[in-house]
């Protein structure tokens, strides 16, 4: 029986959303591989925010996807052919191998992971790319401190929901900002958050003035736009802003919008300063010891939002846009 590779490629770079003619879906047949290579059968794939920054022909932190390629994505899966010394027949792996269910690897940028310690998409989650972006950016950017109120927007997805638990168990007071009653009240009964701010039926600014009434010491940023210039209002002495990500500008047919209360940085000696997950990767194995630590002593729990059939990829990655995910999102290749 032949195997056949499902992927889902770039077909033209979009202008605001992403839409059907922005991917072209082929079948074809799985390459023979060879010496020094490995065949993965892909089992989940990641979907993030970032994947939509990669589709712009913009210089950036990494390369932009090339019309025609396969697209970029965190992938895990099973090794089940290989001419590679250093993976074996029934080896699990992490990468960045595509929208696709099959991938051919040289072995660059693997690792092994291990599902009997974790279910797999954890390695795509909270022990993937996310965790890492989490951890280091709350920890080594944001650098919170006992006592401290922090600040996390789109706190009900795969980064916010884990920089806000990080920040309880460091000590800190913890608000989410999320859409919907569904999230907010997840945030606080499950994960533990102080407060929340749903920004879809509240006014942000004033509810910030209510849920942070001793100002904001730490913001998480993973929305930009309206969000961070409101948080910037509340914003107190020698605040830290982590620029994570800007979901909210993603779509944009205009000019990204800036924040117009930026002064605010200056009145109150504040930084404001980016994160990129891949300048800490010698470290990973320091952050996911601790994170794996806090989910098995129940200090840290992990929502997963699981799509089933890479068929639909379009809209599922179009979930994150929308709201519509609650977790991680990631996308089970077989239905």
């Amino acid at each position: 029986m032949t195997m056949i590779n499902k992927q889902w490629r770039l077909k033209a770079r979009p202008v605001g959303a992403p839409s059907a003619e922005t991917w072209d879906y082929t079948e074809t047949k799985i390459p023979t591989i060879t010496d020094g290579q490995l065949l993965i059968k892909v089992e989940y794939i990641s979907i993030d925010p970032a994947m939509r920054g990669w589709l712009n022909d913009a210089k950036s932190y990494i390369a932009p996807v090339q019309v025609g390629d396969v697209m970029r994505a965190g992938t895990v899966g099973e090794v089940i052919e290989s001419k590679h010394e250093k993976f074996a027949v029934g080896d699990y792996v992490a990468g960045h191998d595509g929208v696709q269910s099959y991938a051919v690897s040289d072995g660059a940028n693997l690792y092994k992971v291990d599902p009997k310690l974790a279910p797999l998409p954890y390695y795509l989650g909270v022990l993937g790319m996310p965790g890492m972006t989490g951890y280091f950016g709350l920890l080594k950017t944001g650098q919170p401190k006992e006592g401290e109120t922090v600040v996390v927007s789109g706190a009900a997805g795969a980064v916010g929901s884990l920089v806000g638990q990080i920040a309880k168990i460091k000590g800190c007071r913890v608000v989410g900002i999320a859409g919907g009653a569904e999230k907010c009240k997840f945030l606080v009964d499950e994960l533990g958050f102080d407060a929340t701010i749903d920004y879809k039926n509240e006014d942000v600014k004033k509810a910030l003035k209510k849920t942070c009434p001793d100002g904001v010491d730490v913001y998480f940023d993973n929305v930009g736009g309206d969000i961070l210039n409101d948080v910037l209002t509340q914003i107190n002495l020698h605040a830290r802003i982590v620029i994570c990500g800007a979901i909210s500008q993603y779509n944009n047919t205009s000019e990204v919008k800036g924040p117009s209360n930026y002064l605010s940085l200056l009145v109150n000696r504040a930084r404001m300063e980016g994160i990129v997950v891949f300048d800490n990767i010698k470290e990973y194995p320091i952050a996911m010891k601790d994170i794996a630590g806090w989910i098995q002593s129940g200090d840290m729990k992990v929502k997963d939002h699981i799509v089933e059939g890479i068929e639909t990829f379009p809209d599922t990655l179009m979930m994150l846009f929308n709201g519509e995910n609650f977790g991680k999102l990631v996308l089970k290749v077989e239905g």
